[in-house]
């Protein structure tokens, strides 16, 4: 029983923090009060402290208290006891090195699998994927492994962008990046671009939000789905 939203960022442009999917969260996160968040992938390098209060000045304006995991002695039972779990955006490797010193992984997993409301945003829905290796983030620390929470069938590219016809820039686009992932690896990969996310209730994956994602699949052709699509084919 799955109960998640995996969202490309947590702020898009002119807007507050989760500002353009809060009335979406005030649904999502009816039954609970708190939110267990873990702010472990430190945007910028900011404290854990300075983290939670962002999150917090968001979920005030819905009712919801963050409470940050990182003042828990006791991370696992933490994780146990936790109504809704949020994982915030920043350093993937960062984000995802800490799960694995706490030992984590399987503890939010099974957590979220038995129906505990999970929101990822950015480095937080990266982990939602089989593997980190589709991140856009600089590998400033080695975690003991890139295998992630595996709760969708495919990997993430939040913040996705489509090449631009009229920049100058010369270097890699995240498609290239994305086609030499594929060299090497097999599964599918989403590219969510801002202020898009995926819904996922039990089965059922939906593509929500305004515009469209890029899918990668091994051997074919990328494309386009527009929202509202079903992405459970995706394997």
């Amino acid at each position: 029983m799955k109960n998640i939203i995996i969202a490309s960022t947590s702020t898009i442009h002119g807007s507050e923090y989760l500002e353009y999917i809060l009335e979406e969260l005030d649904t999502f996160f009816k039954d609970a009060s708190k939110i267990l968040f873990i702010p472990f992938a430190r945007p910028g390098g900011i404290s854990h402290d300075s983290y939670t209060e962002i999150a917090n000045k968001a979920f005030n304006n819905i009712g919801k208290q963050a409470v940050g995991l990182h003042t828990y002695e006791d991370k696992i039972t933490a994780i146990k006891n936790a109504k809704a779990i949020f994982v915030g955006g920043g350093n993937t490797f960062v984000l995802t090195n800490q799960l694995y010193k706490n030992n984590l992984i399987d503890t939010i997993k099974n957590s979220i699998n038995t129906g505990t409301p999970y929101l990822g945003t950015s480095a937080g829905s990266n982990i939602c994927g089989l593997n980190i290796k589709t991140t856009n983030d600089m590998p400033i620390v080695y975690p003991p492994s890139f295998k992630a929470l595996s709760l969708v069938p495919f990997n993430i590219n939040p913040h996705y962008l489509a090449p631009n016809t009229k920049s100058k820039h010369m270097g890699e686009t995240r498609e290239t990046r994305i086609k030499e992932f594929h060299h090497f690896n097999t599964q599918p990969v989403v590219g969510l671009r801002e202020g898009s996310w995926l819904y996922i209730k039990n089965d059922s994956i939906i593509l929500k939000g305004d515009l469209t994602a890029r899918i990668f699949e091994y051997n074919k052709k990328p494309y386009e789905v527009v929202s509202g699509t079903e992405l459970n084919f995706l394997k």
